[in-house]
């Protein structure tokens, strides 16, 4: 039985000058996801239902209570309303979906991941992200629970500027060396870019070269994008021997 969960919208920041990331209070104490799954997302009065990912971690809504969602300015009714009606104190509804997720348990077999992001598709594997680092936060302080993998996020956006959460990714990446790393990806870049970025910025698309390095058994892909991204970057994943069962793929329009 999917639960249906009253809302109140209880922060919202300009996460880019195109995306406002929403802050949420849960009403309903049931009300739980996994990392990477998505929202409908009612809106009293607008007859069209949105459809938004995660981008925190279910853990963050076990201790607090909220989740946050990020969305770009479109003309989509739900999306409009988030960017010029809503505001702090607004009421939703929320339910739950999408079986694209990564939800190990204790005794599963230890696995690596390689997370693709392109533009907003950034989204649910964000939240993913967060959700590994809660999985070695836990492992770390209790000694026990899932024992995780490697993650390389790949990110690809137009310029730095369209890097949602690029402090929060740095942030993990100096709190887990070596257990999280990032490349960040730009196809259009022309302003200079800061500092801290830089060492980890490649200009140009995410390659095949780059890929095949992540090639083994026990290494799980998730993909989230514009529908011709994933269709390349699943195509060579698959060309380069990875099974069909180990990619999982987000498609946006």
């Amino acid at each position: 039985m999917l639960v249906i969960s009253q809302a109140k919208v209880c922060g919202i920041t300009n996460e880019s000058e195109t995306v406002k990331r929403l802050r949420l209070a849960i009403t309903d104490k049931d009300f739980t996801f996994k990392a990477g799954q998505w929202v409908d997302f009612f809106i009293p009065g607008i007859s069209v239902i949105g459809g938004f990912s995660m981008c925190s971690s279910p853990g963050l809504l076990e201790r607090e209570g909220v989740l946050e969602l990020a969305v770009k300015y479109t003309d989509h009714p739900p999306a409009r309303w988030i960017h010029t009606e809503c505001t702090l104190g607004s009421e939703v509804a929320l339910r739950v979906g999408g079986d694209f997720f990564f939800d190990p348990q204790p005794g599963d077999t230890p696995v690596k991941l390689v997370l693709i992001a392109g533009g907003v598709g950034i989204n649910p594997l964000f939240s993913i992200l967060l959700h590994v680092a809660d999985l070695h936060k836990y492992q770390e302080s209790k000694g026990n629970g899932y024992k995780m993998g490697t993650v390389k996020l790949y990110y690809s956006a137009k310029n730095t500027n369209e890097l949602l959460f690029k402090k929060n990714i740095l942030g993990l990446m100096n709190a887990f060396p070596g257990k999280i790393t990032c490349r960040f990806h730009v196809t259009q870049q022309s302003s200079k870019m800061c500092e801290e970025l830089q060492p980890h910025v490649t200009e140009g698309r995410i390659s095949e070269k780059d890929l095949q390095k992540h090639v083994s058994k026990d290494t799980l892909w998730y993909i989230c994008g514009p529908p011709p991204m994933i269709e390349s970057i699943s195509k060579l994943l698959y060309n380069s021997g990875v099974p069909r069962n180990c990619v999982f793929f987000e498609k946006w329009w």
